[in-house]
C-alpha cells in the first residue's frame, strides 16, 4: 500500500513539474523582456537589447538576479532579431527551436505517465495540437493580405474551396481524411485551395464570416458561399461545380452544332467543342471553360446521344477517346485538334492558350488591343499590326476573305492580323485613314506599331483602298518583306484614342444583374447563415415590427377612448352678427386645440366628467354651465357669445 501511495506521490510529482515547465515556458514573453511593442522595428529592438544589456550585465550590475536577467534579455533579443523566430513566436508563442527534442521528451514523459494507469496511447497522442494536424494543410495556410491580394483576384479565373480549422476542435480532425482526398482531386483539375487557422488568423476568418470551426466555403469571382452540407468527397465536388455558372458549356447536338460554330463572328471569339462518352459535362471541362471564358466559347457533344454520328464523320473524331476541336472563322474545319484518352489540365491549357484569338480578330475593346498588339518593349521584339479597315456586314465580305486568307498565309509570331468596324469605332478609323475621298465607303489596311500605352504608335496605310484583289495582296506582302529589314518604313506617327467596348452590356442589365445577385445571397443568408450572422437582420427586424405594431396599438386605444368618451354630435348652429362671427357648438371632445372663432362646447355626462373636471391639466380651468331643457337653447347660445374671447373649455349639462 505504501509503495503504491509512493508510486502516485511521484507520478503527481512528476506532472506538476511537467506544468510548472509549460507556464515558465508561457510566461516568457521577449517583447515583455525588451520593453518592446509587438510592431518594433529591428532598430528598436536592438537599441532595447543594447540598453538593457549594459544596464543587467553581470559585470557591472551586482544584483544577485542580474546573471538570469541577463540570460533573458539575450534569449529574448536572439528571438526578436531573427525574422524567421519572430514570426513563428508571433504565430505559435515560441521560437521553434528544439520543437522535436521537446516534443521527444514531452511524449516519453507522456507516454511512461499513463502506463502506469492502463491508457492507450493513442489518447494522449490524439492530434489535437497543430503541429501534427497542420503538416496536411501547411501549404495551403492563407494570411489576410495574402487573400485579399491574390485569392480574390484569381477567383474571377478559377473557384477556391477554402478550410476554416482551429486547435482543439473534434470536428476539424474527423474531416480530415475526407478533406485531404478532396484537395488532391481537385486541385489537379485547377481549383484553388486555401486553409485559414481562426485561432492565428481572426481577422481572415471574421471577414469571411466564420463564427465556427470547422467551416467549408467556396470563393468565386470575389462571391464567398458556405457548404452546409455532410463532409463527404461527392458533396464536396458537387459544391465547387455548383459555383460555377450555368451556361459556361453549351450542349450542343447535330440540330445546333451549325449555329453554335457560326457564333464566332458575333461574340469574336474561338469556339471549342469536347466530344466525350460521358452525358454529363466533366468537371475539368467546365473549370476550363469558366477559366478562359473570355476568350472562348465552350460546347460539349456526347457522343452517345443518337444523331451524333454526321458531326464524328464530319470532323473525323475517334469517340472512343477524348477530342478537343477548335473552331476559328471556318466552321467546316477545326484549326486545332487534340485527343488524349486521360487529359491533364496542363495540356488542355497550353492547348487552349495557343489558339485563344481568331486568325483576324476584331478590336471590340481596348483591352483586347494591348493583347493583340502589345507595346514595342525593344529592338528585337516588335508587334506588328495589320488592320483592316472595313463597314459591319450581315456576312462576311469580298475585302474581309482577301484579309482572312491572306493572314492565314502569313502566320508570323511577330505580326497580328487584326480588323475593326469603322463605323463602331469612328474615332480609331479616322486617325488611320488619309484625308482622302478615295476611302470614304471602301476598306483600308494599315501596319502599325504601339510605341507607348497613351496611345502613341508608328503605322502606314496602304495608298489604295483594299478591295482583296491579288495586287493588294502583292503590295502588302511587299510591305511586310521590307518591313523586316527597315522599321523605318513606318513613316507616319499619330495617337490613337481608346476604343470602345463593342460587347460592355447596357446599364439597366448591369443593375439587373447586379440586384439578382444580391437578391440570391440574401435568400442564401437568411437560410443557411448561423444565429450569430443572422443576429443583426432579425434585431433590425424586430425593432421595426415593435415600432409599427407599437405605434398602430396606441393608436387603436386612443382612437377607442376618444369614441367612448364623445357623444353623438348634435347639429351645429351658426349665428352671423353685424362685423362679428357668431361661435358654433360641438359635442367632440374638447381634448383638442379650439379652432379660432369657435368655443367648443361639449355635454358634461357620467362618461365625460372624469376626463372633463376630476384629470384637469395644470393651468386649465372649466366652467361647468348648469341648464335646464326649456332653457339651454336661448341661454347657451348668449353664454357662449359671453366668453368667446376665452380659449378656455364650456361644458353643458
Amino acid at each position: 500500500m505504501e509503495v503504491k501511495k509512493l508510486s502516485i506521490s511521484w507520478q503527481f510529482l512528476i506532472v506538476l513539474v511537467l506544468i510548472l515547465q509549460i507556464l515558465s515556458a508561457l510566461d516568457f514573453d521577449p517583447y515583455r523582456v525588451l520593453g518592446v511593442s509587438r510592431t518594433a522595428s529591428q532598430a528598436d529592438i536592438k537599441k532595447a537589447y543594447k540598453k538593457l544589456a549594459r544596464e543587467w550585465h553581470p559585470d557591472k550590475n551586482k544584483d544577485p538576479g542580474a546573471e538570469d536577467k541577463f540570460i533573458q534579455i539575450s534569449k529574448a533579443y536572439e528571438i526578436l532579431s531573427n525574422e524567421e523566430k519572430r514570426s513563428h513566436y508571433d504565430h505559435y508563442g515560441d521560437a521553434g527551436e528544439n520543437q522535436g527534442h521537446q516534443k521527444q521528451q514531452r511524449e516519453y514523459r507522456f507516454r511512461h505517465f499513463h502506463e502506469n494507469f492502463y491508457f492507450d496511447e493513442p489518447f494522449f497522442h490524439f492530434p489535437f495540437n497543430s503541429e501534427r494536424r497542420d503538416s496536411i494543410d501547411e501549404k495551403y495556410l492563407l494570411h489576410f493580405s495574402h487573400y485579399v491580394n491574390e485569392v480574390v483576384p484569381d477567383s474571377f479565373k478559377k473557384p477556391y474551396l477554402i478550410k476554416i480549422t482551429s486547435d482543439w476542435c473534434f470536428s476539424c480532425i474527423h474531416i480530415e481524411p475526407v478533406w485531404k482526398e478532396v484537395v488532391q482531386e481537385l486541385e489537379g483539375l485547377g481549383v484553388g485551395i486555401g486553409v485559414v487557422h481562426a485561432g492565428y488568423e481572426r481577422r481572415l476568418a471574421h471577414h469571411l464570416g466564420a463564427h465556427s470551426t470547422p467551416a467549408i466555403l467556396g470563393i468565386i469571382n470575389g462571391k464567398i458561399s458556405f457548404f452546409h452540407n455532410a463532409v463527404v468527397r461527392e458533396n464536396l465536388r458537387q459544391f465547387v461545380e455548383s459555383l460555377l455558372p450555368g451556361n459556361l458549356v453549351e450542349k450542343v447536338t447535330s440540330k445546333n452544332y451549325v449555329r453554335f460554330l457560326s457564333g464566332w463572328q458575333q461574340e469574336n471569339k474561338p469556339h471549342v467543342l469536347l466530344f466525350d462518352q460521358t452525358p454529363v459535362v466533366p468537371l475539368l471541362y467546365k473549370l476550363t471553360a469558366f477559366a478562359y471564358k473570355d476568350y472562348l466559347s465552350f460546347g460539349y457533344v456526347y457522343v452517345g446521344l443518337r444523331g451524333v454520328e454526321e458531326m464524328t464523320r464530319q470532323y473525323n473524331v475517334n469517340v472512343y477517346t477524348p477530342t478537343i476541336l477548335i473552331f476559328k472563322e471556318h466552321i467546316h474545319k477545326p484549326a486545332d485538334v487534340i485527343q488524349a484518352r486521360g487529359m491533364k489540365k496542363q495540356v488542355i491549357d497550353d492547348f487552349i492558350t495557343q489558339n485563344k484569338y481568331l486568325l483576324a480578330a476584331r478590336l471590340t475593346s481596348q483591352k483586347l488591343f494591348h493583347e493583340l498588339c502589345p507595346v514595342k518593349r525593344s529592338h528585337r521584339q516588335r508587334k506588328y499590326c495589320v488592320v483592316l479597315l472595313t463597314a459591319e456586314a450581315t456576312k462576311l465580305s469580298k475585302p474581309f476573305e482577301a484579309f482572312l486568307s491572306f493572314a492565314l498565309a502569313n502566320t508570323q509570331d511577330t505580326v497580328r492580323f487584326v480588323h475593326v468596324y469603322s463605323n463602331r469605332q469612328q474615332e480609331f478609323a479616322n486617325t488611320l485613314l488619309p484625308d482622302s475621298d478615295a476611302f470614304q465607303g471602301k476598306s483600308a489596311v494599315s501596319i502599325l506599331e504601339r510605341r507607348n500605352t497613351a496611345g502613341r504608335v508608328v503605322y502606314k496605310t496602304l495608298e489604295d483602298p483594299w478591295t482583296g484583289s491579288e495586287s493588294n495582296k502583292f503590295i502588302l506582302l511587299g510591305y511586310l518583306d521590307q518591313l523586316r529589314k527597315d522599321p523605318a518604313l513606318l513613316s507616319s506617327e499619330a495617337v490613337l484614342p481608346d476604343l470602345t467596348d463593342e460587347l460592355a452590356p447596357i446599364f439597366l442589365l448591369r443593375w439587373l444583374y447586379s440586384a439578382s445577385d444580391y437578391i440570391s445571397d440574401s435568400w442564401d443568408s437568411i437560410f443557411h447563415s448561423n444565429w450569430r450572422e443572422m443576429m443583426p437582420l432579425l434585431s433590425l427586424v424586430f425593432s421595426a415590427l415593435f415600432i409599427l405594431f407599437g405605434t398602430v396599438i396606441i393608436q387603436a386605444f386612443s382612437d377607442s377612448n376618444e369614441e367612448r368618451e364623445s357623444s353623438p354630435p348634435d347639429k351645429e348652429e351658426a349665428h352671423e352678427k353685424t362685423g362679428r362671427t357668431e361661435p358654433s357648438f360641438t359635442k367632440e371632445p374638447s381634448s383638442k386645440i379650439p379652432k379660432k372663432g369657435f368655443v367648443e362646447v361639449t355635454e358634461l355626462t357620467d362618461v365625460t366628467y372624469t376626463s372633463n373636471l376630476v384629470r384637469l391639466r395644470p393651468g386649465h380651468m372649466n366652467v361647468v354651465l348648469i341648464l335646464s331643457n326649456s332653457t339651454k337653447t336661448s341661454l347657451l347660445q348668449k353664454f357662449a357669445l359671453e366668453v368667446y374671447t376665452f380659449t378656455g373649455r364650456i361644458v353643458r349639462r
